[in-house]
């Protein structure tokens, strides 16, 4: 963002425009000189931390304070000193300068934030790329930039009597000696340049910089260019020319290709005439650049090299390399002597310069395999295991594709399948040398791409050869897979390097059997599986995460496609199941194996026409049927776990159990039968089996019917008897249905989801007779009644719509002896839907607004007045508290976590968990609750409530002892002091809002709310918020009560006008000497009640003096709760009105107008205003107020004998105007007085005019001038009150000349 010379944009749009998904420092302003040479001069920096805001989402907006140094030399190091708060080295700039700018963290990669934040990009965004490669390289991605730091540089005098003023102008120039146009790039929003120009350090021989540039450099031009750097003595003396003193440069590339090493350069100045010309580049391109590096066969000497300058760069590039390891690899056919070398050097080069060039590394790799493997094979093969595994990488992981393409499109090594094999054999031969274990660690791991590789060598053998060597190959496959078993049936024990070896084997041999189906028949890859797997020790006692591995590896095989085929599965399944029954055995991994057994059934009910199919049910039957109902009994049989998500958990593997015997027995015959009921040995151990699994069919019963008539495919159909039938089973149970008492409430209210009249009339009865029998049983339905308002909170905030009519069910309750208690729990059911019905639609907005945040306060109410529902209280007061943390309502978060930390005491209760809280005791969730509230005060700014918690907590640690934490504690709150003294808070402004009409929800239908507005919100932009908030409500352009009609209306309309607060606490209000910063909290904070002001006139209006009839209706609103609060605003419960006459009125108008000079004075004095212009602008206003008439007016309107005669009653009002008139006189005095002492030179003319017009003024007032008036700077500077400013003489005079003149 460029300034002009007032400190203002050059370009007046773009700061509102101008984004960045990055913020930098600020760096420097143009400056002019007086011979119009333009000059970059240094002027402020700014610097913001971004720490704090990456955990939130903050959308306000900051003030950067501008810095400047106390010494021009350090300013390349500001930025530091000003992180590093060395407060000795820079000081604020002398003007009010500063930069707001708004920040927001978006999450996404930038197409997802393209689509989600469209209206981010409708102006045009600069998006800052990283200094550097992205955490994650995507193929594709093309980039070719340098970045250079312009350091330093050391220069002579140069026969000057003072140092130089150098500047330094780069161009970037070609092969052909041209300067490249616009391939220098300032920063991000700023049109490239063709060339730079640095800025200027007064009298500085040593100049630091420290200033950083980006080139984007084309790659077909980075060959044969360089960087020039020319250097100039700007001075104002000589015409304000710029004097060519001397030059450097630097080449991009060297002559073999490679590019300029990142780091540090020091560059030789060459000195030359000031009218040199450059352009023929040709001419010094032969001279050495840099101190110790020549180029070419050069005779020429350097002149001098006491002169340097210094610059830094750093390449980010995907096609060009500085790595000259690569180069030499790349270009091994020159160099074959250094073959070896380069193959050991590439585990050293860095990845992203592999992947960069990944097709051409893996041909020349394949290339020095052909040339010779017997010399470089085991080499070649760990290089290649080395890149295989460098694209498991997250950062490289989108280069696997690329490597796949390669095989299939490029890769050209017919005969490299032979050496892969056999080094591959070689490594796995010996799994057993422990010195190996970490690189054979590493060749597992890659072994599915080395198949990739050999069965793709071998194909492009077999087409150039017609299939020779076969046998041969087929072979050492067999020897390879034979080396494979045998290291898989080693045994070990306990977490050996073996076993882990084993693990990473397992973990991806099943990605290699459809690279194995290339080339060998489904039969003979099954077979070459069986056998590895069936290798696999039968122990259970050893590595646990080996086991885990072994049974990951067995889900993959039933999931690959060898698997389905039925000829293959037919040879797999035995050792699938066999290693299924020792995991079910030992009851581990339960849920692995269910999901493997769900697999196996699911190809069974495919293929279920198939003869094989019968044979595989005789191998399952025989080896896991009688696995599977014990272990089907054990966890049935176990307690549940307390946790929300391991009980799940638990309910999801016993469901999948129990699925997967269903279709087991579906499958079963009667010769399947009677094995299983000669399994039992007597009749009462299958009774008894009976009778556990009873309550377990019923409950599974109807919620399954239940999962059945909510299908979305089903419920076009008609509600047939059939279905019917399945629901009205229940009553057939008799008293056994308070089994399922209250837990079917939640499955048979889903059923009323249904859009299906006589469904939900079905469910009519049914609730009433289970309230019934819970009234028998327990003498109330309390149960019912919790359970059917749980299930309807989960339903509706799913977004769920809930039909059921209770006006049904209450004729039903209104024969039963009960109706009392039921019609009473219709009518909370009632309330409660409506409150639902409105939260539900205001879910459904994207964004946090007022509806979603008023919703959500009228339902918290709702559960802990009507409901005294404490855990659903609870869970709304953090979906509250969740909606204020996303709009940024820091302070209305903390005091809505303080709702839940008063339901709390400091106790050891233990609690369990619930919601994101662990299982902890009561006086550890207080002490998280208390810490949580005051971090978001601090962050709302309300720092006195954050120092009320503090001492309430400070207070528990002292009782505890706990010095530690108190220490933290005291330093915590003495932290928010300093914030109050040190920071600034904006006063919010309030907004009085009604909503009329029937149209509004139920929470704001004919309801008046007073609301905080957001910082800097003024009531034109809170208007515009609350329209978009209702789109379709009309805003009422008058502030008049609403009549009948507009309640009635099926329409929404908005009545919005400001009001003002009216502080709790005057007392700290109206004392003196308390810093605004301390009265600022008071003025806004804990307000119950707000005025508004119409002023009308009442009579016949005077048009030569509008005060004598200008009445003020004054309107007090009361709100229910203080604000600020748990919400932004609060309903009006009380509206108070009452009218007061002009008198009152000239009076309050006076007082406040003191108050407000009294104030401004009072900073001015105390040097608390850094800026005198909201003191000189009262002072103005008043003033110029009154010598236009403004008090003299009051004078005209009630002085008069006239008025004195008719309202007798307003003796001792008339007698106050009258003092207030001569205090203002006094303090108007006062405030010249002190005005003219720190008024600036600038100023002095309207400081005179000022004093000129207060003699008119007092004059005006019938207040002669008196000696002490005369000199108003000698008469007050020693005045130290502002109310007793003025000499007893001039008050006695004023009050003469006031009476002599109402006489």
């Amino acid at each position: 963002l460029r300034l002009n010379r007032n400190g203002l944009p050059k370009c007046p749009e773009k700061p509102e425009r101008h984004c960045s998904l990055f913020v930098a420092r600020v760096a420097v302003v143009l400056s002019k000189n007086a011979c119009n040479v333009q000059y970059r001069r240094p002027f402020g920096c700014a610097v913001l931390s971004i720490a704090d805001l990456l955990a939130g989402d903050s959308k306000d907006d900051l003030v950067l304070k501008v810095y400047m140094c106390n010494t021009e030399s350090d300013w390349y190091q500001i930025h530091e000193n000003i992180i590093k708060k060395l407060n000795a080295r820079y000081n604020l700039t002398g003007s009010n300068a500063g930069l707001a700018v708004s920040l927001q963290l978006l999450h996404g990669d930038i197409e997802q934030i393209r689509r989600e934040y469209t209206s981010r990009f409708t102006h045009g965004v600069s998006i800052t790329r990283k200094l550097g490669f992205s955490n994650i390289i995507m193929p594709g991605e093309m980039r070719n930039d340098l970045y250079i730091t312009v350091e330093r540089g050391e220069f002579e005098k140069g026969g000057k009597s003072v140092a130089r003023n150098v500047e330094v102008t780069m161009h970037v120039v070609d092969s052909s000696g041209q300067i490249l146009k616009d391939f220098i790039s300032f920063g991000s929003g700023e049109p490239p340049a063709s060339e730079y120009h640095s800025f200027v350090l007064y009298h500085n021989n040593c100049p630091r910089w420290a200033e950083l540039l980006k080139l984007p450099i084309p790659v077909d031009k980075f060959r044969g260019a360089h960087i020039r750097c020319e250097f100039r003595h700007c001075s104002t003396k000589e015409k304000g020319e710029k004097k060519l003193f001397g030059f450097s440069f630097m080449p991009l590339m060297q002559e073999n290709g490679r590019t300029l090493p990142d780091g540090t350069h020091e560059l030789i100045v060459h000195k030359c005439e000031e009218n040199a010309n450059l352009q023929d580049s040709g001419r010094y391109l032969k001279l050495p650049f840099s101190k110790g590096i020549s180029l070419g066969n050069n005779s020429q000497a350097v002149k001098t090299t006491k002169e340097s300058f210094w610059i830094t760069s750093f390449l980010c590039s995907t096609k060009l390399t500085q790595n000259g390891d690569m180069l030499d690899l790349l270009k091994w056919r020159t160099h074959p002597d250094k073959i070896a070398g380069c193959l050991s050097k590439l585990k050293e080069i860095d990845g992203s310069e592999i992947v960069k060039f990944l097709q051409d590394t893996l041909d020349t790799l394949f290339g020095i395999l052909d040339e010779n493997s017997q010399k470089y094979g085991s080499k070649v093969f760990d290089c290649l295991v080395h890149i295989i595994n460098l694209l498991q990488d997250s950062k490289f992981h989108h280069f696997k594709p690329v490597m796949d393409t390669y095989i299939e499109s490029h890769f050209a090594g017919a005969l490299a399948y032979r050496d892969l094999i056999k080094v591959l054999k070689w490594h796995i031969d010996r799994v057993t040398e422990v010195e190996l274990h970490d690189h054979i660690q590493e060749v597992l791991k890659a072994q599915e791409y080395i198949f990739k590789y050999i069965v793709q060598s071998r194909r492009l053998f077999s087409i150039a050869t017609g299939g020779q060597n076969e046998e041969e190959f087929r072979c050492c496959i067999q020897e390879l897979l034979m080396s494979v078993r045998f290291f898989l049936s080693q045994e070990s024990k306990g977490t050996s390097a073996l076993s882990q070896l084993q693990a990473v084997f397992l973990s991806s041999f099943p990605s290699v059997y459809s690279e194995l189906l290339k080339l060998f028949d489904v039969r003979e890859v099954a077979n070459l599986v069986h056998d590895a797997l069936g290798s696999l020790p039968t122990v259970m006692h050893g590595d646990e995460s080996l086991q885990a591995v072994k049974l990951q590896s067995i889900g993959k095989t039933v999931e690959s496609h060898l698997y389905t085929n039925p000829d293959s599965r037919c040879i797999l399944l035995p050792v699938v199941l066999h290693h299924l029954h020792m995991h079910l055995q030992e009851q581990k991994d339960l849920i692995m194996c269910a999901r493997i057994l769900s697999n196996i059934f699911c190809l069974i009910k495919k293929n279920s026409s198939e003869k094989s199919v019968l044979e595989e049910i005789d191998v399952i039957v025989n080896s896991l049927l009688d696995i599977l109902l014990r272990t089907i009994l054990e966890i049935t049989s176990r307690p549940q776990p307390s946790g929300s998500a391991l009980r799940l958990q638990f309910q999801d593997v016993t469901g999948e159990f129990v699925s997967c015997l269903l279709s087991l027995l579906r499958q079963m015959t009667d010769r399947h039968y009677q094995q299983l009921l000669d399994s039992f040995n007597t009749k009462e151990d299958l009774r008894v089996s009976n009778k556990t699994v009873f309550p377990l069919i019923w409950d599974s019963y109807f919620f399954l019917a239940v999962i059945f008539i909510n299908q979305l495919c089903l419920q076009l159909e008609m509600f047939t008897p059939s279905k019917k039938k399945k629901f009205m089973l229940i009553f057939v149970l008799g008293e056994h249905k308070l089994h399922f008492i209250p837990a079917l409430i939640g499955p048979f209210l889903e059923v009323t989801l249904i859009p299906q009249p006589d469904l939900r009339n079905v469910m009519i009865p049914i609730f009433h007779d289970m309230m019934d029998w819970e009234q028998r049983r327990s003498g109330n339905f309390k149960q019912v009644e919790a359970k059917l308002i749980d299930k309807l909170d989960s339903l509706m905030s799913e977004g769920k719509v809930i039909c059921l009519s209770y006006n049904s069910l209450s004729l039903k309750i209104e024969r039963e002896t009960w109706r009392e208690s039921g019609v009473s729990l219709i009518a909370t059911v009632t309330r409660l839907m409506e409150r639902l019905l409105d939260y539900r639609d205001c879910m459904k907005m994207g964004e946090v607004d007022g509806k979603k945040i008023g919703c959500t306060v009228s339902l918290l109410n709702f559960y802990k007045t009507e409901l005294n529902k404490e855990e659903m209280y609870i869970r709304y007061i953090h979906k509250l508290y969740d909606l204020h943390l996303k709009a940024q309502n820091f302070t209305e978060a903390a005091y809505t976590l303080l709702l839940y930390d008063e339901l709390l005491e400091w106790s050891d209760r233990p609690l369990r968990e619930f919601l994101n809280y662990p299982m902890q005791t009561e006086w550890q969730r207080k002490e998280c609750l208390h810490l949580t509230i005051i971090q978001n005060f601090d962050r709302g700014k309300c720092w006195e409530n954050g120092i009320i918690l503090c001492r309430k907590i400070a207070e528990q640690y002292e009782s505890y002892y706990d010095y530690r934490n108190l220490s933290k504690m005291r330093m915590m709150e003495a932290s928010l002091y300093d914030k109050i003294m040190d920071q600034q808070r904006l006063e919010p402004e309030f907004f009085r809002v009604g909503f009329y009409g029937k149209k509004f929800p139920f929470f704001l239908r004919n309801k008046e709310f007073v609301c905080r507005g957001h910082d800097y919100e003024r009531l034109e932009a809170f208007q515009q918020r609350m329209l978009n908030e209702f789109p379709h409500a009309i805003a009422m352009q008058h502030a008049n009560q609403p009549d009948e009609t507009i309640f009635q209306a099926e329409a929404q309309y908005l009545q919005i006008y400001a009001v003002t607060p009216i502080p709790e606490n005057q007392e700290v209000l109206q004392r003196d000497g308390i810093p605004d910063n301390i009265k600022s909290f008071y003025k806004v904070n804990h307000i119950w009640r707000f005025r508004y002001d119409r002023p009308f006139h009442k009579g016949t209006k005077d048009k030569e003096n509008e005060f004598k009839s200008l009445w003020v209706e004054r309107t007090t609103l009361i709100l229910v709760q203080s604000l600020p609060g748990i919400s932004r605003w609060f309903e009006v419960e009380k509206r108070e009105v009452v009218e007061m006459s002009p008198l009152e009125n000239a009076i309050e108008v006076l007082e406040n107008k003191n108050q407000q000079l009294r104030t401004l004075i009072s900073q001015c004095q105390t040097r608390q205003m850094q800026n005198i212009n909201p003191l000189t602008m009262c002072l103005n206003g008043v003033i110029d107020a009154a010598v236009n008439g403004g008090v003299a007016r009051y004078q005209e309107a009630f002085f008069v004998k006239e008025y004195i005669l008719n309202h007798p009653e307003d003796g001792e009002k008339i007698t106050r105007l009258r003092e207030l008139m001569l205090e203002q006189a006094q303090i108007l005095e006062f405030g010249l007085a002190v005005h003219e002492k720190v008024v600036p030179q600038d100023m002095r003319p309207l400081h005179k005019k000022l004093v000129d017009q207060f003699f008119v003024m007092k004059s005006s007032l019938g207040i002669q001038p008196s000696p002490s008036t005369s000199s108003l700077s000698s008469t007050h500077s020693a005045s130290p009150n502002v109310t007793s400013s003025a000499p007893s003489s001039a008050r006695g005079q004023c009050s003469s000349a006031l009476l002599n003149h109402i006489k």
